[in-house]
C-alpha cells in the first residue's frame, strides 16, 4: 500500500522534511502545499542592502526539484484542518492524507503601537529591498535597530539577523565613506540581547557595538514607535529609520483548528515532533513549540534536525514500526558583517565563540551555495 503524506510549507522546514522522507522511502507519495513553488533563501537578505545579493539570487524555483523528488505540488494557502488532521482545507480545495507535517513557519507579532513605522527585515526579500532603498536615499540621520521576543514563549524570537543588519549597515556606511553622518542605535527590552547565543556571545556583541561607535538602549520595555522616534519606558530617542524584529507566534490559520497550542501560540510538539493527541500529525521548524532548553533557536539548522526526526517517526508510524527518534538541540550561527563573520556554536555541553574573521564570511557564502545547489 502506498501512503500519502502532506507537507505544509516550502521553507527550510518543509523542504528538509521532503528530502528526509524521500531519502528514507522512494515510494511514498508526497504532496507539498505552498502559495508558490519557490524557496526564498532568507539568510541571504542580510546582504541585499549592500548589493552583495539581489532578489534573483535568493529566489529559487522548485519545479525541477519537485520533479526529481517526485513531489506533487499544490499551489494554495492552508485555511484549516478537519478529521484530526486527515483533511487539510486550502484555498484550492480539500486534501486528504495518511500523515501530515506542519511546516508553515511562524508570523511576527505586530501589536506594538506604531509598528507600521518600522521595517521588519525577516518578513522577506521585499523588506530587505526597502532597507536598501532607504539607505540609498538617506544623506544622514539616526538608524535604530532592535528586536523583542514573545513574552509567553521566550524561544519564539529571531534576533540573530538583527545583529547582522546592524554590523552590516555599519560596515556598508564605512565602505561608502559616510558613516560619520549617521548614528546607529541598537535597542532591546532585554538587558543582555542575544543571550540565547550564550554569555560569551553577549559580551562579544556588546563590545563590538562599543568598538564600532554604536549606541545602545537596553533593558527598557518598548511603548511605541512614532514616525521619527522610538519610545520606551526608559526614555525615547529620535530615529529616521527603524528596523525592528518583533517576537513570533503561530500562523493565523492555526486559529481555525483545534490543534494544541503553546502559551506563545505555536503548535505544541513532543520530543519526537509529534503533535500530542493527534494521530500521525507532526510539526517542524518555526511552527512548533518543542521541549528543550530555553535557548533552542528558531533557525534553519534546527529545522533540518527536527525534519529528520519527524520523517523517521512518521514513516515508522505508517509502517507500524516503533519510532521514537529525537533531535539534537544545536545552535550554529555566523554573525556576518559583509566581509567578516563571528562563529557561535552551542549545544547542551558546549558554547563556543570564534571571533571575527574573513574565513567565516566566506564559509557562510559557501554554505549558501551548497544549500541552494540541492534545489537548483
Amino acid at each position: 500500500m502506498t501512503h500519502s503524506i502532506t507537507v505544509l510549507g516550502a521553507g527550510f522546514a518543509g523542504l528538509s522534511t521532503v528530502h528526509a522522507l524521500r531519502r528514507r522511502d522512494p515510494r511514498v507519495q508526497i504532496t507539498l502545499v505552498a502559495p508558490r513553488p519557490e524557496l526564498h533563501y532568507l539568510p541571504g537578505i542580510i546582504w541585499i542592502p549592500s548589493g552583495l545579493r539581489t532578489r534573483e539570487q535568493l529566489v529559487v524555483s522548485l519545479d525541477r526539484y519537485f520533479d526529481r523528488m517526485r513531489v506533487q505540488f499544490r499551489a494554495a494557502e492552508v485555511t484549516g484542518l478537519r478529521e484530526g488532521g486527515r483533511v487539510v482545507e486550502t484555498t484550492a480545495g480539500d486534501l486528504a492524507n495518511d500523515a501530515l507535517v506542519i511546516a508553515t513557519g511562524g508570523r511576527f507579532i505586530k501589536k506594538l503601537p506604531g509598528i507600521e513605522h518600522a521595517i521588519t527585515p525577516c518578513e522577506g526579500i521585499a523588506a530587505a529591498e526597502r532597507i536598501r532603498d532607504r539607505l540609498r536615499e538617506m544623506q544622514g540621520g539616526t538608524i535604530a535597530l532592535g528586536f523583542a521576543g514573545n513574552p509567553n514563549e521566550p524561544s519564539a524570537m529571531r534576533g540573530g539577523p538583527m545583529f547582522e543588519f546592524l554590523f552590516g549597515i555599519d560596515a556598508q556606511l564605512r565602505r561608502e565613506g559616510r558613516r560619520e553622518r549617521f548614528e546607529l542605535v541598537f535597542f532591546s527590552p532585554a538587558a543582555e540581547p542575544g543571550n540565547r547565543l550564550g554569555p560569551k556571545a553577549v559580551r562579544h556583541l556588546l563590545a563590538e557595538m562599543n568598538r564600532r561607535g554604536i549606541r545602545t538602549h537596553l533593558g527598557h520595555k518598548l511603548e511605541r514607535f512614532d514616525a521619527d522616534r522610538v519610545v520606551t519606558e526608559g526614555g525615547e530617542f529620535p530615529a529616521d529609520l527603524i528596523l525592528f524584529m518583533p517576537g513570533m507566534t503561530g500562523n493565523a490559520w492555526f486559529d481555525a483548528t483545534d490543534l494544541p497550542r503553546s502559551p506563545g501560540g505555536l503548535v505544541q510538539a513532543d520530543a519526537h515532533c509529534r503533535v500530542p493527541g493527534r494521530e500521525r500529525v507532526y510539526v517542524v521548524g518555526d511552527s512548533g513549540s518543542f521541549p528543550g532548553p530555553d535557548w533552542m533557536p528558531k533557525q534553519a539548522h534546527m529545522a533540518d534536525l527536527q525534519a529528520a526526526a519527524a520523517a523517521a517517526n512518521l514513516l515508522g508510524d505508517l509502517s507500524g514500526r516503533p519510532a521514537n527518534e529525537t533531535f539534537k538541540v544545536e545552535l550554529v550561527c555566523i554573525v556576518d558583517a559583509i566581509d567578516h563573520g563571528t562563529l557561535v556554536f552551542r549545544d547542551v555541553r558546549r558554547n563556543v565563540l570564534l571571533p571575527s574573521a574573513r574565513a567565516f564570511h566566506w564559509a557562510k557564502r559557501a554554505f549558501e551555495w551548497n544549500y541552494l545547489r540541492r534545489y537548483r
